[in-house]
């Protein structure tokens, strides 16, 4: 990694599956490692010190919300995202370039950049390579993405694409995200950010191989896979990731973005991404749905409204230590906002062990029976 305090060092290896440890200003992350999103600078409902009680160690906020409000000004006078917040360990902000997938109603791309329709106001907002680049370095991040194009999958009562038509919009944005990577290059001012860059290119293992090849030859301090999780098989997803990785630096780190699933992040552990993200266990936990050592616990079902267990009686965490599935299934039902927290805690707390597990076993070799394992896991459901 060329940023100033910075470093990444492969510390052990399990077929292509790898342990490591990512160096930044602000603290260490063992990885693979999960990073709880925080989009606006908070995880919904947790704190920031119950965080590092349960053991994360980076979070991920976003770009371009940030900048919607409170405005990177605000952030960067009050000491950056560490200073506001209260997060004091590392951060990742995501570029706003999936926001053309998600507010793709209200999106305009050009080679400028993307313009979005605010959805607070109705104003128009830009964001090019180069002003995602400085409102990262304003919100302080240890690591920035670049802007990147992620086309997005068709919409309901939209025709669907033509092979050919698909194939040409693929092509584009491919060529698109490069020519901002380059720029996104040009335009860093801050010695002591990272930056990452992020292939695309869809579920074609050329593009996939070209992309990659192209961004390593701009000397970022690390790479994303993008534009995934929208449709492909797992089949594809794990090809092109692990082709993407045979045109990459080994020795900088490598991030999936957006996919979060247990087995999502275990098979792209097994082809040697490093760091994930995803919005699955928080949400899940809001709606009721919970990760545990039997399978997922729909605790908001009537089966469980006189049931004394804890949500997951081989957890530790603080909501199986205390709680019953009876009482979180009342907090659900009643919309307190404590039974909310309970099970976004007790689901980050599965995901902080899910990642621990996988270091635990690249460390002992033995990280193709665990995949196997949780493979099982997938399908369960837990009693």
């Amino acid at each position: 990694m060329n940023a100033t305090g910075y470093s990444f060092e492969v510390k052990a290896q399990t077929g292509n599956a790898r342990r490591g440890e990512l160096v930044t200003p602000h603290g260490k992350v063992n990885t693979p490692a999960f990073m709880s999103v925080a989009t606006y600078g908070t995880v919904r409902g947790v704190a920031a010190h119950d965080l590092q009680e349960m053991g994360s160690e980076i979070l991920l906020a976003n770009t371009y919300h940030l900048h919607e409000r409170p405005g990177e000004k605000i952030v960067e006078g009050l000491g950056g995202l560490h200073g506001f917040t209260g997060w004091t360990g590392p951060w990742l902000t995501d570029s706003g370039g999936f926001q053309v997938t998600s507010l793709a109603d209200r999106v305009k791309v050009n080679d400028d950049g993307v313009t979005f329709s605010s959805p607070l106001d109705g104003g128009r907002r830009l964001l090019t390579p180069e002003n995602v680049i400085g409102i990262q370095e304003a919100l302080g991040s240890d690591i920035a993405m670049v802007l990147d194009e992620c086309l997005r999958p068709v919409a309901d009562g939209e025709e669907p694409r033509s092979a050919e038509a698909l194939d040409r919009s693929l092509a584009s944005a491919l060529e698109r995200t490069l020519r901002w990577a380059d720029r996104s290059a040009q335009a860093r001012k801050r010695a002591d950010q990272a930056v990452f860059a992020i292939v695309q290119g869809g579920v074609s293992e050329t593009r996939r191989r070209h992309s990659a090849r192209s961004i390593s030859n701009l000397g970022f301090d690390g790479y994303a896979h993008g534009g995934l999780g929208l449709g492909e098989s797992r089949e594809e997803r794990r090809d092109v990731v692990a082709c993407a990785h045979g045109e990459l630096d080994a020795s900088a780190p490598r991030y999936l973005m957006g996919l979060g699933k247990p087995l999502d992040i275990v098979d792209a552990v097994a082809v040697g991404v490093d760091m994930f993200d995803c919005v699955v266990p928080t949400r899940n936990g809001r709606h009721g749905m919970l990760f545990t050592s039997q399978g997922l616990l729909p605790v908001r079902n009537a089966r469980f409204k006189d049931d004394p267990r804890p949500p997951d009686p081989d957890c530790a965490c603080p909501t199986c230590r205390r709680y019953s599935r009876a009482y979180l299934r009342h907090l659900l039902h009643t919309g307190e906002a404590l039974g909310s927290r309970l099970a976004t805690q007790h689901n980050l707390c599965f995901y902080f062990r899910l990642m621990e597990d996988c270091r635990r076993h690249i460390d002992a070799g033995t990280f193709d029976a665990f995949h196997t394992e949780i493979e099982v896991l997938a399908s369960a459901k837990a009693d």
